[in-house]
C-alpha cells in the first residue's frame, strides 16, 4: 500500500499540484494585477503595523479577533514542515528547492489573499451566532455547486487527521525521544489530555491559546536560526549561490542523480512552499472567516503576511542554518545518495553544529511548540467541515470528530505512521483541488471586492 500511495503521490498528485498551484497563482496574479508586490507596502502596514490598533484585538460575541483569526492560521501553517519537511526537500531536491519555495510562496500570497477575501465574503453565521466559513461556504453561496463543498469537506477532515494532527504528535514524540530519551507514549498522554482541555473549548480556547504561542515560539525560532547563522556567516554566500545554481541545474535530468534535477527542485520546493504556508489547500480560510472584522480585503491582508512570514522568513532562516553545515553539504557532495540524515534529524544536527548542546534542545523545542499549535488549529478546521457536512446534526457531528481527533493525537505519537504520511499528502492535494477551481471561478469578485476597496481608500499603501 505504501508502494502504491508513494507512486500515486510522487507521480501524478504533487506533479499536479505543482502545475495548478503555479498556473492559479500566476492568474491571480494578473487579475489582481500584482497585488502582492503593489500593496506590499499596505500589506505590512494594515497588518503588523496595526498590531498597536485596538481594532485588531476587539471580537463580537461568539467571534475572534482579527488578531486570534490570524494566529490561529498560522498555528496551523507553522508546523514540523518548517524544520523536518524542509530538510527532507533539501535532501531530495536539493539546495534549488529554495529557491522555487520562494517562487511559490511570492505566488502563494495572492491565492492566500483570494481565498481568505472570499471566505469573508461568503461566510455565514451558525446556530450559536458565531461566524463560520471557508472554501465549503464560498463554493455553497458563491458558485451555488452541492458536490465541490462535499468533496473538500470530506477531504479536509481526512487531510486534517493526518497532516494536522498524528504526523505532528508523531513528530514531537520521536524528537523528544531522541533528544531528551522521553517514551512515546507519555510524551503521546500528556499532549492528548492537553488537545483535549484546549479543543472541547472551541474556536474561541484554541484562538486565545494560539494569540499567545505562536509569536512566541516563531520568535524564539528566527532568534535561534539567526545565531547560528552569525556564527556561520561566512557561508551565507555561498549558501545563496547553491540555491540559485541548483533552481536551475538541468544536467541531472538527462542521465545524472536522480533528486537533483532541475524538475525534482520545482516539485519539493513549490510542494514545500505550500505546505508550510497552506496557500490553496483552503484550511487558513476557515480560520480568517470567525474573525469579527468586517472588510475581506482588510483580512485577506493577513492572508499575503502570513505567507511571507511562514515561507520567506521562518523557511528561508530554517534552510540557511541547514545549508551552511557541514553535514548537509556533505550530503550535498555525495549528490543526495543514501543520506545518514534526513529530516528533522539533519535541521537538529545542523544547528548542533552552529550551536553545541543546544542546537538539538532549540530543535526539540521549536518541533513541540510548532507541532502542538498545529494540532490546535487543524482541530478547528476538521470541525467546522464536520458541522458543515452534517449541518442537521452539527452539534453531534463536531462532538464526534472532536473524540477522533483526540485519540489520533495519541495514536500519531506512537505509532509509526509513513502510510499516514502519505495519506496526508494525498488528501491535501485532494482537498485543494476543488478550492483552487473555485478560487478560479470566483476571481472576478475577489478583483471586484479589491477594486472598491482601494477606490473607498484613496491613500492605498499609504494608509492604515
Amino acid at each position: 500500500m505504501e508502494a502504491i500511495l508513494s507512486s500515486i503521490y510522487n507521480n501524478i498528485l504533487s506533479v499536479l499540484m505543482m502545475i495548478l498551484l503555479i498556473a492559479v497563482g500566476a492568474f491571480l496574479t494578473i487579475k489582481t494585477k500584482g497585488l502582492q508586490f503593489r500593496r506590499f507596502v499596505y500589506a505590512i502596514k494594515s497588518t503588523v503595523g496595526s498590531l498597536f490598533d485596538k481594532s485588531q484585538h476587539v471580537k463580537e460575541k461568539g467571534s475572534v479577533s482579527p488578531f486570534q483569526a490570524v494566529t490561529t492560521a498560522l498555528a496551523g501553517t507553522i508546523g514540523t514542515g518548517s524544520i523536518a519537511g524542509l530538510a527532507t526537500a533539501l535532501v531530495a531536491g536539493g539546495p534549488g528547492a529554495v529557491f522555487w519555495m520562494w517562487i511559490s510562496a511570492l505566488l502563494g500570497m495572492v491565492t492566500k489573499y483570494a481565498e481568505i477575501t472570499l471566505s469573508l465574503k461568503y461566510r455565514e453565521k451558525n446556530e450559536k451566532g458565531a461566524w463560520v466559513g471557508g472554501p465549503m461556504y464560498y463554493m455553497k453561496n458563491g458558485l451555488k455547486s452541492k458536490a465541490l463543498p462535499m468533496f473538500f469537506s470530506i477531504f479536509a477532515m481526512i487531510a486534517c487527521i493526518g497532516t494536522g494532527n498524528a504526523t505532528q504528535s508523531n513528530a514531537m514524540a520521536g524528537v523528544l525521544n531522541k533528544a531528551m530519551h522521553i517514551p512515546t507514549w507519555i510524551t503521546g498522554a500528556v499532549i492528548t489530555i492537553l488537545v483535549a482541555f484546549v479543543i472541547i473549548g472551541g474556536v474561541k480556547r484554541i484562538a486565545s491559546i494560539n494569540e499567545k504561542l505562536v509569536p512566541v515560539m516563531a520568535i524564539f525560532f528566527i532568534v535561534s536560526a539567526l545565531v547560528a547563522l552569525c556564527i556561520n556567516v561566512e557561508k551565507i554566500p555561498a549558501a545563496f549561490s547553491l540555491i540559485f545554481t541548483e533552481a536551475f541545474n538541468f544536467k541531472s535530468v538527462f542521465g545524472g542523480v536522480a533528486g537533483y534535477s532541475i524538475l525534482s527542485a520545482m516539485r519539493f520546493g513549490v510542494g514545500r512552499g505550500v505546505f508550510t504556508n497552506e496557500a490553496g489547500l483552503g484550511s487558513a480560510p476557515i480560520a480568517h472567516a470567525a474573525s469579527s472584522t468586517t472588510d475581506p480585503v482588510k483580512q485577506g491582508m493577513w492572508g499575503m503576511f502570513e505567507v511571507f512570514a511562514t515561507t520567506i522568513v521562518i523557511c528561508t532562516v530554517s534552510a540557511l542554518v541547514v545549508l551552511t553545515s557541514d553535514v548537509y553539504l556533505n550530503i550535498y557532495a555525495a549528490q543526495g545518495l543514501n543520506p545518514s540524515l534526513n529530516g528533522a534529524a539533519l535541521s537538529s544536527a545542523a544547528f548542533n553544529e552552529a550551536l553545541p548542546v543546544v542546537g538539538e534542545l532549540v530543535v526539540a523545542i521549536a518541533t513541540v511548540f510548532f507541532s502542538l499549535s498545529t494540532i490546535l488549529g487543524w482541530a478547528y478546521y476538521g470541525e467546522v467541515c464536520a458541522g458543515f457536512l452534517f449541518s442537521k446534526k452539527s452539534e453531534t457531528a463536531i462532538i464526534t470528530y472532536r473524540i477522533v481527533y483526540i485519540v489520533f493525537v495519541f495514536v500519531g505519537a506512537v505509532a509509526s505512521i509513513d502510510v499516514v504520511w502519505l495519506l496526508a499528502d494525498c488528501f491535501n492535494v485532494l482537498m485543494a483541488l476543488p478550492n483552487l477551481i473555485a478560487i478560479v471561478a470566483l476571481s472576478k469578485v475577489v478583483a471586484d471586492l479589491t477594486k472598491e476597496h482601494f477606490a473607498k481608500n484613496k491613500l492605498g499603501a499609504n494608509t492604515k
